[in-house]
């Protein structure tokens, strides 16, 4: 197993904290016992953090030095070598592709001369969805292992000399462990559907009021009336044209959108081989050929919606492929939730409710965590009343009648 030479050793808790460079680093069993990352973990299974999507990020080159993410995995051991658990880290030279936004925090520093990259970011790259970060091998106390995880980042930040380490989109566990920590506590908001038992999208659409009813209806039916059909590929049915299909979608929507797409076409090819059965395509058709295509990842509970193209621009058809489908494919799975990916207020009229998602940051220099902290305390605000009043405009009927 290669990597690198330890960051610390502690014969008093006989613990162990080492830089991997790469996941590839890790053995497959000892990837796949930590909580969450295969189906048969304790936790739910999150896609995102599993062995094969990681490895493949970085084996396709998205996620690699040359691109900004230089692996620097957190390895939590045994003075023995027994893995107790670990972190996806990168030691990034930008923030892009982080979806948790700290340009203006960069700025600020840099203008006081200081130099706020190399920094550290936990996360899954270009993946704005809430999972485990602190991992933990499921043979292991949780609480006591995290404690150790976070203890492990601060002491990487600060041997490493860099300005910070950031986890995002964590879940509430990790992040009440980093705040103990003394990480920064910042919140943002996401729009995610909740599967209230539903047998049938029909279901859902009867607790919507009326008005919100008749419109997605209508919006349903207007964007297949070109004569657009929805095809759903999943396993084996995902082949490698519709892979180049999706791929054409993909370039030119995030080329328009993003200016530079941050995944390759090798990527896709290799969760294709790896996790097709993890996968969900939704494509839409015309005239005998794909015009727009969503990918969508399915973990235990819950189906994640991630990136979306078309080649040909037809009212509503956005709607229709990244969100009813989902929320149909949801229904009739018996999933619990769909995540919809990042901000857009206009999901909420789709029957997505508003959802608070955490991130952690550790800011070595005292000035800069000052400032930040201060600015954190009034973002949380923001967002908690920004999260209220959308809350109070959701869709969803409020004692009325079902009446079509």
């Amino acid at each position: 197993m290669d990597q690198s030479d330890d960051v610390k050793e502690s014969d008093e808790a006989g613990y162990a904290v080492r830089i991997a460079a790469g996941i590839n680093a890790f053995t497959r069993e000892e990837w796949d016992s930590l909580s969450g990352t295969t189906r048969t973990s304790k936790s739910g299974y999150n896609p995102f953090i599993s062995f094969d999507f990681l490895s493949a990020l970085e084996e396709s080159g998205c996620a690699v030095s040359r691109t900004g993410w230089q692996g620097h995995h957190l390895r939590l051991e045994t003075a023995d070598g027994r893995l107790l658990g670990a972190v996806p880290c990168y030691v990034k030279s930008h923030s892009q592709g982080e979806y948790v936004f700290d340009h203006g925090w960069a700025d600020a520093f840099e203008r006081a001369g200081g130099n706020y990259y190399p920094k550290l970011q936990c996360s899954v790259p270009f993946t704005p969805a809430t999972g485990p970060r602190l991992l933990v091998s499921d043979r292991e106390d949780a609480s006591t292992v995290r404690a150790g995880l976070a203890a492990g980042l601060k002491l990487v930040t600060e041997r490493l000399g860099v300005s910070s380490s950031h986890v995002t989109f964590a879940g509430e566990e990790d992040i009440a462990t980093l705040e103990a920590a003394n990480f920064l506590h910042r919140t943002d908001q996401q729009f995610h559907f909740f599967n209230e038992a539903y047998d049938c999208y029909d279901d859902f659409l009867a607790t919507l009021a009326s008005r919100k009813r008749k419109a997605l209806k209508r919006e349903r039916r207007e964007a297949l009336s070109p004569g657009i059909s929805i095809e759903r590929l999943t396993g084996r049915a995902i082949t490698e044209q519709a892979w180049d299909d999706f791929f054409t979608f993909y370039m030119d929507t995030g080329g328009r959108k993003w200016g530079r797409p941050y995944l390759n076409r090798r990527f896709f090819s290799l969760i294709g081989e790896r996790m097709a059965d993890d996968i969900l395509l939704v494509m839409a058709k015309r005239n005998g050929r794909y015009i727009a295509g969503a990918i969508n990842f399915i973990g235990s509970d819950t189906l994640y919606g991630r990136n979306w193209g078309c080649i040909e621009d037809h009212p509503f058809l956005h709607f229709e492929v990244c969100y009813h489908q989902a929320i149909d494919f949801a229904i009739e799975n018996r999933l619990k939730v769909v995540e919809a990916g990042a901000q857009g207020e206009h999901k909420l009229a789709r029957g997505y409710r508003p959802v608070t998602v955490h991130s952690a940051h550790y800011i070595a220099h005292p000035g800069l965590r000052r400032a930040v902290a201060d600015y954190l305390l009034r973002e949380r605000r923001e967002v908690a009343a920004m999260g209220d009043y959308l809350d109070e405009h959701t869709p969803f009927r409020k004692g009325e009648p079902v009446i079509d």
